[in-house]
């Protein structure tokens, strides 16, 4: 098959001088292209991640002892005997009077945080924690919005050796207790509201509500983000003003932990049952990030990184880490698309001058079907366009370099919360095609597999990793014999890890990215279990059952409709629609509301009585009904032709 034209080509003098080929040049490599870097880098795993190591001069308190002490997935052992600090590599590479962090919002007011400034708030609030009681391996959660509160509280809690995790505020409370509940947590820090759309949504009440549903705190932080006073309100434990807790002068000091320390909790979507905490360790989250964002992303010292996210995204996590690189990170709270100036984030990207800008495939598709035109404003600086949370669509990227850049990287990326990076995007040095990811990362040994668990070339098959990396989970919270773990990634293909996600590996090289293979809801990047909608929507007396599905469309589009079964004597009338459209956005994510509610005469089970939740989805995208379920083992099959026919409808109807 031969190889079709690229989209762009790099351009050679911004390849000499990367960090990749800066990086290639230290590895001995300096006269290897990527795809020769790119084969070193899963063929010799231990070779690559020490260089990464000694590159990225990892400042560790006392040194490993083998790179790879045991390959084998689940439970490959990184870098034994070394002890290091996650938070300390964050705060170490920003002069002083450099600018680490710019907090911006939709209003377009923004304040810069120095690097000993936020130096300084780190080691206040760590102090102030240590004496709340927070110790090694204690929790300490956060109810924030992406703001730099969020920064300092969660790099306070890593200097300490404390295991953060964090939830925006547009989960409801009881959401946010179904993940954060599970963590025993010591202390909540939470503020007063954030912005979105024009609007300042008020969250004292909801982060009351959340601190009595965790009953272990000691201790509740409030930070008057939005400018709300606090109320004299009956805490279930001491209230701590964030001005009395990040005002202190304190030494910072960054406690020693070993490499696979618990860093954070980050959250699955919570398709069926609690959503699953996954937990990362400070030298895995460290070097996968440190490779991630210097090396694909060319990140350092002098560069600024724009990416739209919300806390409980691992894109936040991501973004944080631009820290390591010496690199300038800006927050945002608000809407991405404000209705009164939606192209508010590239004004915002012109006037900081930000290097890489980091969206969603919706967001850019939005931009172009309504007609806005971000070259109005100056975006001479920036040089990487980075796009994630779901398929880019060949159509996205002429409209970038027409409208952003002619030389901007069109960076299209695919990772995951489960590793908390990405397995699949761009490289400074590697071209890019219309519709398709660059090539895999560097140290991912990524794979398409088929049913038999054999790798296939330019056909669709699942996506797998076949040797470990860094980043990948220590474990699942409350899952002590790890059984969760390995039913989650290693169920199919037994020591090999599948994502859940359908992929064609091209010939060239690339990767191209269908869709999700399970039933978890992605809105812009933005993921949620359909079971936080269920739970909602099943509440109201009118609906007898509910199924939601998030269907990825050819035109890179992304449905996500709501079918009802009604209760005897119920109608579905726009008053209910609105109430089931209102649960949702107060009772699990006012980003999930769906796109069409339909009334349908049942919802299809196994025969055990779990909704057929990714075969409906399947069907609906037009899926033979002989390749998505067995209508044997439903207990309704009339149902699964029912659903086969309303998909055909729509496509024709859409035709």
């Amino acid at each position: 098959m031969s190889v079709p034209d690229p989209f762009m080509t790099p351009d050679p003098q911004a390849v000499a001088d990367s960090n990749l080929m800066d990086f290639a040049r230290h590895a001995g490599m300096a006269d290897s292209d990527y795809a020769a870097l790119y084969r070193w880098s899963v063929t010799d795993l231990e070779g690559f991640w020490a260089t990464v190591w000694e590159y990225f001069d990892i400042d560790a308190d006392t040194p490993y002892e083998q790179v790879l002490a045991d390959e084998r997935m689940p439970g490959a052992r990184w870098f034994p005997g070394a002890t290091l600090n996650y938070a300390h590599h964050a705060l170490r590479n920003l002069a002083d009077d450099a600018v680490a962090v710019i907090a911006l919002d939709e209003t377009g007011s923004c304040y810069e945080v120095t690097a000993s400034r936020l130096r300084a708030q780190v080691a206040s609030v760590a102090a102030t924690l240590c004496e709340l009681g927070v110790g090694k391996g204690d929790r300490v959660v956060g109810y924030l919005p992406n703001t730099p509160h969020a920064i300092v509280a969660f790099l306070a809690a890593a200097s300490l050796g404390a295991v953060w995790s964090v939830c925006g505020q547009d989960y409801a409370p009881k959401a946010a207790a179904d993940r954060l509940a599970q963590l025993e947590p010591t202390v909540l820090i939470a503020a007063d509201g954030y912005l979105f759309n024009g609007a300042t949504h008020d969250r004292r009440d909801a982060t009351l509500e959340l601190a009595h549903a965790l009953p272990t705190l000691k201790a509740t932080l409030l930070v008057g983000h939005v400018g709300l006073p606090w109320p004299a309100q009956p805490y279930p434990s001491l209230v701590v003003p964030w001005e009395d807790a990040a005002t202190r002068t304190e030494e910072l000091t960054c406690a020693p932990v070993p490499f696979d320390h618990p860093l954070w909790v980050v959250f699955s979507s919570g398709t069926t049952g609690l959503p699953k905490g996954i937990v990362h360790g400070h030298g895995g989250v460290l070097l996968e990030h440190l490779k991630t964002l210097g090396l694909h992303s060319d990140l350092g010292p002098g560069q600024r990184l724009l990416w739209y996210t919300t806390t409980h995204w691992m894109m936040w996590n991501l973004v944080v880490s631009s820290l390591l690189t010496g690199a300038t990170t800006c927050t945002y709270d608000g809407s991405p698309a404000p209705l009164a100036e939606p192209d508010t984030l590239w004004k915002l990207a012109a006037r900081h001058r930000v290097t890489v800008f980091g969206t969603s495939p919706q967001y850019l598709l939005g931009m172009a079907k309504f007609g806005i035109d971000p070259s109005v404003h100056d975006l001479s600086s920036i040089r990487v366009v980075g796009c994630t949370g779901s398929t880019l669509p060949a159509s996205a990227y002429p409209w970038v370099r027409d409208h952003v850049g002619e030389r901007v990287l069109l960076a299209s990326i695919s990772g995951g919360t489960d590793v908390v990076s990405g397995f699949a995007g761009s490289s400074p040095n590697t071209p890019v095609w219309a519709g398709e990811l660059s090539t895999p990362h560097l140290g991912v040994a990524l794979a398409a597999y088929d049913a038999e668990g054999f790798p296939v070339v330019d056909r669709v098959g699942e996506l797998v990793v076949t040797r470990p990396m860094p980043s990948m989970p220590l474990y699942f919270w409350n899952d002590p014999d790890g059984r969760r773990y390995r039913e989650a990634y290693f169920s199919v293909y037994p020591g090999v890890w599948r994502h859940g996600d359908w992929i064609t590996v091209t010939g060239h090289g690339s990767v191209i990215v269908h869709g999700r293979s399970d039933s978890t809801l992605n809105r812009n990047g933005v993921r949620l279990g359909s079971a936080d909608i269920h739970d909602v929507v099943e509440r109201l007396p009118e609906i007898a059952e509910a199924l939601v599905i998030g269907a990825e469309l050819p035109d890179g589009g992304y449905w996500m409709p709501l079918f009802v079964v009604l209760a005897a004597g119920a109608e579905l009338d726009d008053t209910l629609r609105d109430r089931v459209r209102e649960a949702i956005r107060g009772g699990a994510s006012p980003r999930h509301v769906p796109d069409d509610i339909l009334e349908v005469p049942g919802i299809p089970h196994t025969r055990t009585g779990k909704k057929l939740e990714v075969p409906v989805k399947r069907l609906l995208q037009g899926t033979p009904v002989g390749q998505v379920v067995n209508p044997a083992t439903v207990d309704a099959p009339d149902l699964i032709d029912y659903y086969a026919r309303l998909g055909a409808e729509r496509r024709d109807r859409s035709a």
